[in-house]
């Protein structure tokens, strides 16, 4: 499977954020995508997301040798603040969800096994959402979006504010689903994407621009991302 972009692009008024973009990313693999603060990396996933209209270009699947249209399905995206009804409780709300999404779940669990694969503690299963920390709204939010099995998986600055225990069960997580699906982590922290991702990719300038992975824990591919980055102007 194979998610190609071409020729995207976004203007916000007089100022262009996406030029003229072309990629693929295939399946089986992470992606970093990487930019400074202000780069467009929001932007291009709520481009992809098709929250925001796009100015120019498509974006599509291929699979089986064949175009197939991108549908609110195919795509999972979970928001750097996370978004859960506060009003429910964490069962309540994975409840809700696999009721409305029954159809699409493949080999369903029980809610506790949902919330026991997320590390979720047995006490804090019946608690009203608002009362959750930022990192158990964001592994509820991960949760459902691994439950509907989306073939790209979109992540914006998923990790950033997580204590260290929870980033790394998360991180550990993302390489347990690669497989069979696209994953695209996006972060302006280098260390971040060198350690969880396969692929390193650029927004630079509004384009994107991928990175040879040789000596990818060198301290000279540190400086050649750098540098390609050094001189970006904020999006």
């Amino acid at each position: 499977m194979r998610f190609t972009i071409e020729h995207l692009s976004k203007h916000f008024e007089k100022k262009e954020v996406l030029h003229d973009i072309d990629f693929s990313f295939e399946s089986g693999r992470i992606y970093g995508l990487l930019g400074r603060n202000g780069a467009g990396k929001t932007t291009l996933f709520n481009c992809l997301n098709q929250d925001m209209k796009v100015d120019g270009g498509s974006f599509y699947l291929e699979m089986d040798g064949q175009k197939k249209e991108i549908m609110p399905d195919d795509i999972g995206y979970v928001l750097s603040t996370p978004t859960v009804p506060e009003f429910l409780t964490g069962r309540e709300f994975l409840k809700f969800f696999i009721d409305i999404h029954g159809e699409r779940i493949k080999e369903p669990q029980s809610l506790d096994a949902y919330l026991d694969y997320m590390s979720i503690g047995v006490k804090d299963r019946d608690k009203l959402l608002k009362d959750y920390s930022h990192g158990m709204k964001n592994k509820m939010q991960m949760l459902v979006n691994i439950i509907a099995r989306p073939n790209i998986l979109l992540l914006d600055e998923p990790l950033t504010s997580l204590d260290v225990v929870v980033a790394e069960e998360m991180k550990q997580i993302l390489r347990s689903l690669k497989q069979d699906r696209i994953i695209i982590v996006s972060t302006h922290i280098m260390d971040l994407a060198l350690d969880l991702c396969d692929e390193i990719v650029l927004l630079n300038h509004g384009e994107l621009e991928e990175v040879d992975k040789t000596d990818m824990d060198s301290q000279e591919f540190k400086e050649k991302i750098l540098a390609a980055l050094r001189d970006s102007s904020a999006a």
